[in-house]
C-alpha cells in the first residue's frame, strides 16, 4: 500500500494535537510490531480482547484521576480551615527595609525558627501575610 503525505490545515489546535498523537502512536506501533493495523490479521475475538483491555486500563486511569481530584479538594478544604485558625507559633520574618503597603514592593521573606530572636517588630502573622498576598494580586 502506497503512503501519501497530506497537508492538513487545522482550524482547531486541539484537533491538531490529537491527530499528531494518533500519528505518533501509529509510528510507535509500527516500530514495535512491524505492521499497520490494516495489515494485522488478528481474529475478531483478539480485537475484542484488545478493546476490553484498553477500556479496563482507561477505567483505572479514570479512578486514579478521581482520587487525585478528591485529594486536591480535601487539601483545599484543609488549607481553608487552617487559614481560619490563629496559629501562635507560625510567623514569618519580613526584612525591615520594606513595609507591606504597596503592591510594587518586593519583599525578602524567610521562615525563621530561631526562638532566641526577641525583636518581634519585624514579624508578621502568617494569616495576615496570606491575606495581604491574596489582596495584592487582585
Amino acid at each position: 500500500m502506497k503512503r501519501a503525505k497530506v497537508l492538513i490545515e487545522f482550524r482547531d489546535p486541539v484537533v491538531e494535537s490529537v491527530v499528531n498523537k494518533f500519528v505518533s502512536r501509529s509510528n510507535v506501533g509500527f516500530e514495535k510490531y512491524g505492521k499497520t493495523l490494516r495489515e494485522d490479521k488478528s481474529d475478531l475475538f483478539t480485537w475484542l480482547n484488545h478493546v476490553q483491555e484498553e477500556l479496563m486500563d482507561a477505567t483505572l486511569y479514570l479512578q486514579r484521576l478521581k482520587e487525585e481530584i478528591t485529594n486536591l479538594r480535601e487539601e483545599k478544604i484543609l488549607l481553608e480551615s487552617v487559614n481560619d485558625i490563629d496559629v501562635v507559633d507560625s510567623f514569618i520574618y519580613e526584612e525591615p527595609r520594606r513595609h507591606l503597603n504597596r503592591r510594587s514592593d518586593l519583599y525578602d521573606v524567610t521562615i525563621d525558627d530561631d526562638d532566641e530572636d526577641d525583636d518581634h517588630d519585624n514579624w508578621i502573622n502568617l494569616d495576615n501575610y496570606n491575606r495581604w498576598v491574596q489582596n495584592s494580586t487582585r
